[in-house]
This record gives C-alpha cells, structure tokens and sequence, in this order.
C-alpha cells in the first residue's frame, strides 16, 4: 500500500502541473501563487469518500447508525445557550459593524451573529486543515472529482487576490473556509470587506466574517424588514400535512384557522399581510411556527430547517432575550436513515412526494407520513415512528 501511495502521489504531482496549473493560469493565478499554494502539500488520505484512481468501487456503507434521532437534540440547552452567551457579547463587541451591515444588506445583526456562532463557534472552534490540500485530494481522487476540482480554481483565485495570507487558507475537511464556512465559489461571489482594508479576510477578520455572512443571505433573497418566523401553536382542527413552503397562506389567514403566537402577542401587522408557511419539524411531537420566506433564505446557507431554525432562535435569544420554545419535544423513536428511506420508498410507491428517500425526513416526508395516516384512518403526526415501516410495506 505504501507503494501505490507513494505511486499516486506522483500522479498527484503530474495532475496539479498537467491538469490544475493550465486551469488557474487561464482563470489569472500566477505561478508564484500557485507555487505557494502546493508547497508541502499531499494527498490527505484520511478525509471521507475518496475513490483513488485504479482502485475498485467501493460498495455504499449502509448507515446502521441512529443518524436519524429526535429533532430536540439539535436544541441542547447547553449548545443553545453557550451561542446566545457567546453571540450578545459579540453584539456589544461589534455593534458598529452589524448596525453598518444591516443598514447596506437589510440583514439583522443577530442573525448573521447566530450563523456565525453555529458555523464556527464566533470562530473560536478550530479550523483544521490547509484548503488547497482538502480541495486537491477530493479534486484528484474524490468520488465528486469535477465539483472539487472546480472550487480548487476558485480557492486559487481567492490567493492570487490577496485576501488570505500564506497558509492562512484552512478548511474543514469538506474545503469550507473560514469562520462563515464558504465553499470556495461561493467565497468569490458573497464574501465581503467589513473592516474598509480591501480584502475580505474570513479567516482572521471579524467584521469581514461578519459582513460576508449577511451578503450571503442578502444576496439569496433575504427580505427586509420581515422576521423569520413565529412559535405558534395550531388547533387539531388544523392538518399537520399543511407544511411546506409551497403551501402558504398569509399570516392573517393562518391566524383566522386558529394560529396563535405562543407569546399571546398579536402578529405585527405588516407580517399579517405577508406569506407565511407552517413548519413543524417533529410533526405533533414538538413545536410548531409560521415561518415568513426569510426562513428558506436560511436554508439556503445549510438546507436543513433544524439548522434553520437554530439560527433564528439563537438570533432572537441574542436580541431579545428569549427563553426556550414553549412548545415541548415529545419522545421520538430513534430511527436509523435505511428505516425512514424504506418509509419513503414505500411512501413513494403510493404516489407520495417525500422529496427523495435519502433517510431523512424532510417537511415533503413528513406531510406524506401524515396524508397516509389519514388515509389509513389514523392520527396524522407527520412524523416517521417505531411500527410505521412495518405498516408501510406489508
């Protein structure tokens, strides 16, 4: 083995002159930035899903773990917490720059504060690995070479421009930078100068980091002056199969079929003339909200409405002080991903859309879950259970 590493090690080498090198000179890096980029640099054969050339097709691992498990560990009282203690000294640290960001982007401080704080840590947590040596094993021998490959150009190009210095450029083992975790591409189209010096250093920078993260959102649709959502609660007269971002209704008429903020506050009424969309990530089993289109802008930073709705609730205990929801997680079955995939394959052989039966259970699976409990004549929880495959494919 020692011998065939040592073997693609120099195909790597070739590959980077042969290959890599045309690319960014066309694409404007120099060769002293390209040079500097690969100096030490090796294949990094400890990163996942790596297919080396030559070597025979791996067969998928099937996912024996628990991965899918209740929605309520996702809101750890100590996570969520520490990342709104974290976050309020942050606002107080940065005040200026989220009151300039706000003011160019539309974006509330708090919510480019609490993606910060869930990406990195407010950059406290270690980013362990030099870019160009993630992005060029998974662009020589990743199992999504042409993707990898590609956002080692763009890596290149964010060196040539100056905006990291030597061997500042670290990653997480899937090559996302920085504190705000840009993929490389994504770093040339949204990162952004918060401190006035002409680079946008999201490695070293706060306000840079901070200033990327709202241009991002911005730059996806963010709409101003709307929140992200709202705890509610929703009647039994109200199907949990109303989820989803293409079932809306504006917030005055989710209100007029009972929908009430679990605050007792009446809903702004500018957010009342707005669309709003029903999400319940457990189903009955645990809160529920109306979210405004603001909320999908956040999925588009990570496409998980856990995620989604960490951010915005962080960012409300940063700005406003606020406690847990109100609205309790009930106990779930801890499911492994191939028992809730074979709920959706069979879910889909009954003319349902779950989205995709990729073990994870998105608001398409979860409105579906609950469409065939009604069918079936059960209680519609909109949440995959213990028992349900079973019943599924007998």
């Amino acid at each position: 083995m020692a011998q065939d590493r040592a073997a693609l090690e120099r195909q790597f080498r070739s590959w980077l002159e042969q290959t890599i090198w045309p690319r960014a000179r066309a694409a404007g890096v120099s060769r002293g930035t390209f040079t500097a980029a690969f100096d030490g640099v090796a294949l990094d054969w400890e990163l996942p899903d790596l297919a080396p050339p030559g070597a025979p097709e791996a067969a998928p691992r099937r996912q024996r773990q628990a991965e899918f498990s209740a929605p309520e560990r996702y809101f750890r009282r100590g996570a969520v917490e520490g990342a709104a203690a974290v976050g309020r000294e942050m606002a107080r640290r940065h005040a200026a720059t989220l009151a300039a960001v706000e003011r160019a982007t539309g974006v509330p401080g708090r919510i480019a504060l609490a993606i910060w704080g869930r990406e990195s840590g407010y950059g406290r947590a270690a980013i362990p690995h030099d870019a160009f040596a993630v992005l060029g094993t998974k662009g020589f021998m990743g199992r999504r070479a042409d993707y990898f490959t590609d956002e080692l150009i763009a890596a290149l190009r964010i060196a040539e421009a100056g905006h990291a210095p030597q061997r500042a450029m670290r990653s997480s083992w899937a090559g996302a930078l920085g504190q705000p975790q840009f993929m490389p591409s994504s770093f040339l189209r949204y990162a952004a100068d918060g401190d006035g010096d002409g680079r946008a250093d999201i490695w070293r920078s706060e306000a840079d980091t901070i200033a990327s993260i709202a241009s991002y959102l911005a730059h996806h649709g963010w709409v101003p002056g709307r929140d992200w959502g709202f705890e509610v609660t929703v009647p039994e007269t109200v199907s949990c199969t109303l989820e989803g971002p293409d079932q809306g209704r504006t917030i005055a008429q989710w209100e007029a079929m009972g929908l009430r903020r679990v605050s007792g506050k009446p809903f702004p009424e500018h957010e009342r003339r707005g669309e709003g969309y029903l999400l319940m990530p457990a189903g009955r089993h645990g809160p529920a909200f109306v979210v405004t289109p603001n909320f999908y802008v956040l999925k588009a930073y990570n496409m998980s409405d856990l995620y989604a709705l960490f951010v915005g609730h962080v960012g409300d205990r940063i700005a406003y002080g606020m406690g847990d929801f109100e609205g309790r997680w009930r106990p779930v079955a801890e499911l492994m991903r191939s028992d809730v995939a074979a709920m959706q394959r069979a879910l889909e052989a009954r003319g349902h859309d779950v989205g995709g039966a990729d073990g994870l259970a998105g608001y398409k699976t979860r409105r579906s879950i609950g469409r065939w409990q009604e069918r079936a004549g059960r209680p519609a929880t909109c949440f995959p259970e213990a028992g349900m495959r079973a019943a599924l494919t007998r």
